[in-house]
């Protein structure tokens, strides 16, 4: 697939500082990225490629985290992601894919603007199963469910390292499932491994530089700031889908 330079670059840019600032804020990332490349990739491609960039994001954030990990939670986490993905065969049959970008911005915007209660429903094994479920069909249509795990997994009251290791790990199997899902679907990932190339370098200068500013930013400052952005880039795609 060939993508205009001055395309390549802005979403090379968006993959690295997606990654930056969840590595640094916690979360928010993907949505920041998915907003982004839903204005310049097909619809049909616009999931299973952000899938493939995430991946390496959060698989490079878990990797550096990995000692922080609690496995028995991530493992109920897993077992609802896997029955996620079996569902997700029989939902994306049934998708206009025109409809994606729309559904992408209208997720983003309730993202951004409903209240997001702290769940903390991480902690037990029905918690984490019916999480793994319902964020993992979230990831599977509209791609950015960064915020409702976190929420699901409950940010507050956890060391920042060990929420950062089990939050990664959990969308790294996300999105590792996404790909399979997707590959097996029919979608060609071949004819868009260079721009991945790029962006996944990105992504992962992003992450590096992004748990050197962990616990050193302004959070308040900088959400408020990301919530406006993230607005304005969800606005701007429903004027995109509606032809304004």
């Amino acid at each position: 697939m060939i993508v205009p330079l001055d395309d390549v670059v802005l979403l090379v840019i968006s993959s690295f500082l997606g990654s930056a600032m969840t590595a640094a804020l916690g979360v928010g990332g993907g949505a920041f990225l998915i907003t982004m490349m839903a204005g310049i990739v097909p619809p049909l491609a616009l999931i299973p490629l952000h899938g493939v960039v995430q991946l390496g994001s959060n698989a490079s954030r878990a990797l550096h985290s990995r000692k922080h990990l609690h496995l028995p939670r991530f493992g109920y986490f897993m077992a609802g992601a896997l029955v996620a993905s079996l569902a997700t065969f029989w939902l994306i049959g049934q998708i206009d894919v025109d409809l994606i970008p729309l559904m992408v911005a209208v997720f983003v915007l309730w993202l951004v603007w409903a209240p997001m209660p702290d769940f903390k429903l991480g902690t037990s094994p029905a918690g984490l199963l019916s999480g793994g479920i319902l964020t993992t069909l979230a990831s599977m249509l509209v791609g950015a469910s960064g915020p409702l795990v976190s929420a699901w997994l409950g940010r507050t009251g956890h060391d920042k390292w060990q929420y950062t290791a089990l939050f990664s790990t959990c969308m790294t199997a996300q999105h590792l499932l996404k790909i399979i899902v997707f590959g097996f679907a029919g979608f060609v990932f071949s004819e868009w491994l260079g721009l991945l190339a790029l962006m996944l370098l990105a992504a992962y200068l992003g992450t590096r530089v992004g748990l050197k500013m962990l616990g050193k930013l302004p959070e308040a400052q900088f959400k408020t700031l990301f919530r406006w952005m993230l607005t304005l880039l969800s606005i701007r795609l429903i004027w995109q889908w509606y032809g304004l």
